[in-house]
């Protein structure tokens, strides 16, 4: 078990340095067993955050975001947050003027996330297998 929470944090801080590394306009962190958005992350990407345009968190034990997730990454055009746990989005998500799309597919949504509604930008949500 601490093996492979090992492996998993290891997993997440090479996808973070990749990222600040090349300041590339993406962050992957896919298929990574989060539970939450890693606090350490925030410190570790601060001199990149206004470049990072597309968020994966896809397929994580995602339970909510934050509020600090969303004003950090202010700039996120796309936002991949399929196969968590997510029940809400926080009140924030109206400030993210550049979204276009969306993916909250096979979360736990069990209405549509009103927050979403004041998102002029956004073209694409994806909402597929939620219990709407």
């Amino acid at each position: 078990m601490q093996k492979r929470m090992g492996e998993a944090v290891a997993r997440v801080a090479r996808k973070v340095n990749d990222t600040v590394e090349n300041k590339t306009d993406s962050l992957d962190l896919a298929n990574c067993k989060l539970m939450t958005f890693p606090v350490g992350i925030y410190k570790a990407m601060r001199s990149v955050t206004e470049g990072i345009h597309r968020i994966s968190l896809a397929n994580n034990e995602l339970k909510s975001l934050t509020s600090r997730f969303v004003t950090t990454y202010s700039q996120l055009r796309e936002l991949n947050l399929a196969g968590n746990y997510l029940h809400r989005l926080p009140e924030e998500v109206t400030s993210l003027l550049h979204l276009r799309a969306i993916d909250l597919s096979r979360n736990r949504f069990r209405r549509f996330p009103e927050p979403l509604a004041a998102v002029a930008t956004l073209e694409t949500i994806d909402l597929e297998e939620n219990e709407i």
